[in-house]
């Protein structure tokens, strides 16, 4: 049952691909611009795959109060920083304004990194006389070489517990890490928390970083990257027959999320209402979804009970769309089962075509993609679909943004391990 307490976005920010505001991400999807690009964070002449959406000419300083903070925050953490601030000011939030015990940070991101410039030289310099790697060397290496503070660039809850110091947010905290669909969830469990009674402003949203060689190979070996040889903006190719895999990026969004009526007191403006939220695990593999898409399905339908409405109410999503060709199938088969003939008079995209796939932050970028769809009434377009891929003949928005006025809006994301989300929003037009 519904709380009598409401949840509203007053406040977005976004680091992506596309651009480090959130004018330029916006503008840049409507456009049908693509963000994926010739990798330039490391020397890509010949790694495979040498192309990914990074995030450009991006300066952490911006966004610091102190330069020595910014040594002990890995990149995702200054990624998530920068999205929270900005998210923050766009809400016209000060810190006197705000009951800092029911002030939180929600913020979902992804797995414990690790940068080969650092590891790389201390696994060289512990070989021994045979030239194979002795442990008991990099142990006397590793407290002369490593930073002292390595381990607080890369564990996940750095990125909350970062963004809270500097906001002196003191109320609720928490890190979700359930991989592709963390920055969804971290929206969907922060309303909760506002619903509750818990706070009254919560800052939630996801961030991830890894184009770095590893994270990469690691990605390559599970098969799910794109390896093909075209373009680099041609690549990520989402429910298209020519789909061959995911393009890595990286990138953060966050999402002030406030009570309405605390909202109304301090005359904020309004994008958005959080009406619904829905998860479920596939309980099928650690890698794949559901045939078809079984998860996605139950998480659907509960996002729809929790916001008491029915399929049709539904009048745009922004989809998961990985360009992974098993991925698009099972969500293209989940949505034509919760939605029945709806489905085929939906319209759907996927932005992963022009940034690439933010994993754990994927689904905070699309909740801005959501909201702003619902605020401007333009959805943004699905680019590079060219023949679509049997069995995926939905509306998925090809190649050009579309005039779409509509009052609900959906977002939806896959996980590694099964996990699938679905968030609900609600165009604000100020009334009850």
């Amino acid at each position: 049952m519904h709380s009598a307490r409401r949840v509203v976005v007053t406040g977005l920010g976004v680091v992506a691909p596309l651009g480090n505001d959130l004018d330029s991400f916006w503008s840049g999807l409507l456009a049908g611009r693509s963000g994926i690009d010739q990798i330039r964070r490391f020397e890509s002449k010949g790694f495979v795959p040498p192309y990914a959406g990074e995030v450009k000419e991006f300066q952490p300083e911006q966004y610091f109060d102190k330069r020595k903070v910014i040594k002990m925050a890995g990149r995702h953490t200054q990624l998530a920083m920068a999205a929270a601030r900005m998210s923050f000011s766009d809400a016209r939030l000060t810190a006197e304004g705000l009951d800092a015990e029911r002030f939180g940070i929600v913020f979902g991101t992804g797995m414990l990194r690790a940068d080969l410039a650092d590891i790389g030289q201390m696994a060289r310099m512990s070989r021994g006389a045979d030239g194979r790697f002795d442990l008991r060397l990099f142990g006397a290496v590793s407290s002369s070489k490593l930073f002292p503070l390595w381990m607080l660039r890369h564990i996940p809850n750095m990125v909350s517990s970062q963004v809270a110091i500097s906001l002196n947010a003191q109320g609720p905290s928490n890190t979700i890490t359930t991989t592709c669909t963390a920055g969804a969830q971290a929206i969907g469990e922060a309303s909760r928390i506002i619903e509750r009674g818990d706070a009254d402003v919560i800052i939630s949203g996801g961030s991830d970083a890894r184009v770095d060689p590893l994270s990469l190979v690691r990605l390559r070996k599970l098969g799910l990257l794109a390896i093909c040889q075209r373009d680099p903006q041609e690549v990520s190719r989402p429910f298209d027959i020519d789909s061959s895999g995911m393009v890595c990026a990286e990138g953060a969004a966050a999402l002030v999320l406030e009570e309405l009526e605390h909202a109304r007191a301090r005359g904020a403006r309004i994008y958005a209402e959080v009406v619904g939220y829905g998860t479920a695990t596939d309980a099928y593999d650690l890698v794949y979804p559901h045939p078809e898409g079984r998860g996605l399905q139950l998480a659907i339908n509960r996002a729809l009970t929790d916001a008491h409405l029915s399929p049709e109410a539904v009048g745009y999503i922004n989809a998961h769309g990985a360009s992974i060709p098993r991925y698009d199938l099972a969500e293209a088969r989940a949505l034509k089962t919760a939605f029945g003939k709806h489905a085929m008079r939906l319209a759907a995209s996927s932005i992963k075509s022009m940034i690439g796939h933010a994993q754990a932050a994927s689904g905070a970028i699309e909740a801005v993609a959501c909201v702003k769809t619902l605020e401007t009434g333009m959805a943004p377009p699905t680019i590079n679909l060219r023949r679509m891929a049997p069995g995926c003949d939905l509306d998925w928005v090809p190649n050009s943004a579309r005039q779409l006025a509509v009052e609900v809006a959906m977002s939806i994301n896959f996980g590694f391990g099964g996990y699938n989300t679905a968030l609900i929003f609600k165009r604000w037009s100020g009334g009850v």
